[in-house]
Parts: C-alpha cells; structure tokens; sequence
C-alpha cells in the first residue's frame, strides 16, 4: 500500500504547493480532488495543465487518484449538486459530462481510477426512478471510462443514496461492470456498518481500487484526526497487508484544511508508526 492525502485537505493551498508538501513529507500517493483552482477541469488549456500536471506528479514521485467530490464545482449555491440522482435531465447530464471530463484528466495523467459517488437526489421520487436514475447515469460514465482504460471507483457515503456496503451490493446486483469497483473509505465502515473494518476489507479485496482513511465514531460522520476517533487500525493496516494491496490509502481531512501541513505531518507519523 501506499500512503497518500488527500488535496480536498489543502483547500487553502495552490494545488502545486500542496503536491509539493505531500511529497516533501514523504506521502506517495495524492487523491486529487477537482475543484475551482485545483486543476479546474472547466478552464482554459485542460490538455495542456494535464500534462504538466503529470510531469510534475512523476518528479514528484507521487501516484494519483481522481477524486469528483468537490463541493461547489458544479452549482455554486448547492453543494454536491446536481448529482446523478437529481430530477432535472440536465443536471443529471452535467455530472455525467464533469465524470467524463474526469476520466479524460485521469487518463491524461497516467491513473487509472476515477472516484465517485451517488449523491443525494434533490427531489421527492421514489426508489425504484432513483435507482433507474444512478444505474443509466452509471451505464454512461463506465462506457466511456471503457473506451479510455479507466477504472471507476464508487464509494458509498453516509448521508447519500448509496451509503453502506448492502446498498453497494444491491448496486451491483442491478448493475455490475468490470470497470465499476469500490471507494472503500475506513472511517464510513465504522460509522455504519456493524462488521468490522478487517473483514469488509476482506470480503471486498477483489474490488477495492481506493482508499480513504480517518479515524471516526460510531454514528456520527465527521472526519476525525487519527486519535479522535473510535478506530483500532493496526488490524486495518493489518488486513489491507493481507490482501495484498497495492493502491493508495489517502488521509482525508478536508475540514482540517486551515491546517493542512501540520495535519498531514501527523497523519503520516501516525501510520507509518503502526506500519513498521
């Protein structure tokens, strides 16, 4: 495994910078979350920022995920929307243009996995048209990720349509893909789920691309510094050793932004104490 952070943790940094410090405490892998000026995939010369972007991530020595949870990227008034969920056509359209525009920054940067959710719908619909909704927008985004060789990672989210490990799998019994895998984020697991971390990590190993890592209390969804929280995680460092995996495990703390090097100084000392 790799350990990373996540750049939604450095909102207050230029995206550079923040790179700089990720890789300077000796982080080697990067989730790169989208945003208005962290790599705004909507300006001018996104081929060309793209592919300075991807020299700089290989002086860097930093592997990368895409991340599309940005807050305010697509509608500056409402966070996290419009969504693959959401009742207007062309909101649902516009998200599914902006994971399209993410897959071809992924590509461009030499990763294979973009990360995504299912959001939240922002009206009264029932199941059964939600579903329908997120499987269509879902059969768009992996075929397009198909033509360019990239890997969808879903990730469920406290709070969102898909929010535990049973209704990712109730996903994938009505829509499976082999390029629609798992964002599988630690701290969710122990936030909802009522098995422990090392054996979801286990029973999941063949579709975890990504990881998210914070420490968390049961029930309540704030990202905690490693400490805070409930988490034991030498058997979760201990259970992705286990299975063998090889991707990256990205700290993210974006509300401990205003403090982004010090946390993320912290953060790595912490689990690469536990990993030796």
């Amino acid at each position: 495994m790799k350990f990373g952070y996540n750049t939604n943790g450095f909102a207050f940094h230029e995206l550079d910078q923040a790179l700089e410090i990720i890789s300077t405490l000796g982080y080697r892998s990067v989730a790169l979350t989208l945003d208005t000026h962290h790599l705004n995939p909507f300006a001018d010369d996104l081929e060309g920022r793209c592919e300075a972007m991807r020299r700089r991530l290989e002086d860097l020595k930093l592997g990368c995920v895409v991340e599309t949870g940005s807050r305010f990227l697509l509608d500056p008034w409402r966070k996290h929307q419009p969504t693959l969920l959401s009742e207007n056509f062309e909101g649902r359209e516009r998200r599914i243009r902006f994971l399209a525009r993410s897959i071809d920054i992924a590509e461009r940067l030499g990763s294979d996995v973009v990360s995504l959710w299912s959001g939240q719908p922002d009206d009264e619909a029932s199941t059964e048209i939600l579903w329908e909704r997120l499987v269509t927008g879902l059969e768009d985004v992996t075929r397009y990720a198909d033509e360019h060789n990239v890997r969808i990672a879903f990730e469920p989210e406290p709070g969102m349509f898909i929010d535990t490990m049973a209704s990712y799998h109730e996903l994938l019994d009505r829509f499976d893909h082999p390029r629609l895998g798992l964002t599988l984020d630690l701290g969710h697991v122990h936030c909802l789920e009522s098995d422990p971390i090392p054996d979801v990590i286990s029973e999941w190993r063949d579709r975890i691309w990504n990881i998210h890592i914070e420490d968390m209390r049961k029930g309540v969804h704030e990202h905690l510094m490693f400490g805070d929280g409930e988490i034991d995680f030498p058997p979760v460092l201990r259970a992705l050793d286990e299975i063998e995996y090889s991707g990256g495990v990205h700290v993210e703390l974006s509300r401990h932004a205003h403090m982004a090097p010090q946390i993320a100084r912290e953060s790595l000392a912490f689990l690469t104490s536990l990993n030796n």
